[in-house]
């Protein structure tokens, strides 16, 4: 699957400041990747990305491709703001 696939398919999104807290939230549903990406980097604190993981289908993708998701060419939502670097 392709990413611009990727990003159209529904997906569960965890926040947290570590796997552990992340996975004790449990997961926010998105109808879509994108969505989710978007409220990840641009609306939940950036300390949670750090424990991040998004689901999707049998993929899972961590907080460095999230970033590298949402600052694709493929993403077809407008950006809200610039992304800060990774660290």
């Amino acid at each position: 699957m392709s990413n611009q696939n990727y990003l159209a398919a529904e997906a569960s999104l965890y926040l947290g400041t570590n796997w552990q807290s992340a996975a004790a939230q449990g997961p926010r549903s998105f109808r879509t990747a994108a969505r989710a990406l978007r409220f990840a980097i641009e609306e939940a604190a950036p300390v949670s990305l750090r424990g991040a993981q998004l689901h999707v289908g049998s993929r899972i993708f961590g907080r460095d491709e999230m970033l590298s998701l949402y600052r694709s060419r493929h993403y077809p939502l407008a950006r809200k703001n610039t992304v800060p670097a990774t660290r």
